[in-house]
């Protein structure tokens, strides 16, 4: 039973990844202009966020699903500002291929970017509510092990996901000049960037 519920997550895990949005574009930008590492770690930030998200889903934690319902009002602006800043710095950038770092400390800071980006959208935990509900599952907060083996395959089908994209990246990205890579650099930075304005517009009209 454990072991079913740790492959459904898995599934659910890897289908809430695979959509391209704001975030995978960031991921996908870091991979190919700061390396496979970055790419990857940034990814993992947010099976980090799905994993975390799930788990409120799934324990039916309403106190901090409402918590993040309520400050949407301050949230929803903050991430569109932010995915505006990425943007434009990705935009700017001039990426090179003997430039491509890895530091623990950019790392890091990779990480925890799409981590808050991931984590501080109200959509991640309702999608992961309506996501279970799909799949039948509830009641698992009365069983502690079968709701950490549910969180463990959302964790895991996000990260394989990741894992399975920054390999590519790491075969395709030697072939990009560095002209190549500062058209990535613009093309995605516009449309993260994109992104950030769409929900700042949105929250605009909401309120006026």
């Amino acid at each position: 039973m454990d072991l079913n519920l740790f492959l459904t997550g898995l599934f659910i895990g890897f289908m809430v990844a695979v959509p391209v949005g704001p975030i995978g574009l960031l991921c996908i930008n870091r991979a190919l202009t700061q390396g496979p590492g970055s790419g990857l770690i940034s990814g993992l930030g947010v099976a980090m966020a799905d994993a975390l998200a799930a788990g409120i889903a799934v324990f039916g934690l309403t106190l901090i699903s409402n918590l993040l319902m309520a400050q949407e009002i301050w949230l929803r602006p903050l991430g569109g500002l932010f995915l505006c800043y990425l943007g434009v710095r990705t935009f700017i950038a001039i990426p090179k291929v003997e430039a491509r770092s890895e530091k623990e400390s950019s790392l890091l800071s990779a990480c925890a970017s799409t981590f808050f980006l991931t984590f501080t959208n109200p959509v991640t935990i309702t999608s992961f509510v309506a996501v279970f509900a799909a799949f039948g599952i509830g009641g698992s907060s009365e069983n502690a092990l079968s709701a950490a083996m549910l969180i463990a395959g959302v964790f895991a089908g996000s990260a394989l996901w990741w894992v399975i994209l920054a390999l590519g990246l790491r075969v395709l990205g030697p072939t990009f000049s560095s002209r190549g890579l500062q058209w990535v650099s613009r093309v995605s930075g516009a449309m993260i960037a994109g992104f950030g304005f769409v929900v700042l517009f949105d929250l605009w009209q909401t309120r006026f």
